[in-house]
């Protein structure tokens, strides 16, 4: 898995806002204000496809591309990308981070309890 640059997950929130396939030229009319050539669009467009995120399909001459994944799905994703490197996959140490030994409000606790049941009752 790798993550998204700033500028790669600002063409993808476009992308999956969207929901139908676009092609650079239209990409780039929304990214007219970066002041970007049609090259740099073209190599955010082909790291996207290479990273996994967004797929290409070809009519005639041109390129439409369309999410591989749903905005969801790349958040989890990214989400067990940190978690697996930072934690070595545990996600017990992910959250005691996350919490630094700050109380937990009793809404949080009962949120954090209901969800793990859910997700135990799924296994």
């Amino acid at each position: 898995f790798q993550s998204l640059s700033e500028s790669e997950m600002e063409i993808m929130q476009v992308i999956w806002a969207l929901e139908a396939p676009a092609t650079a030229s239209q990409l780039l009319e929304v990214f007219a204000h970066k002041g970007w050539k049609i090259q740099t669009m073209s190599t955010f467009l082909t790291r996207l496809v290479d990273k996994g995120v967004l797929q290409v399909s070809k009519q005639g001459k041109t390129n439409w591309f369309s999410p591989a994944l749903s905005q969801q799905e790349y958040h989890n994703l990214e989400a067990k990308s940190v978690i697996d490197s930072m934690y070595h996959g545990s996600v017990l140490d992910f959250l005691a981070a996350f919490y630094g030994g700050k109380k937990l409000e009793k809404s949080e606790l009962d949120e954090l309890r209901e969800w793990f049941e859910e997700v135990a009752s799924h296994d």
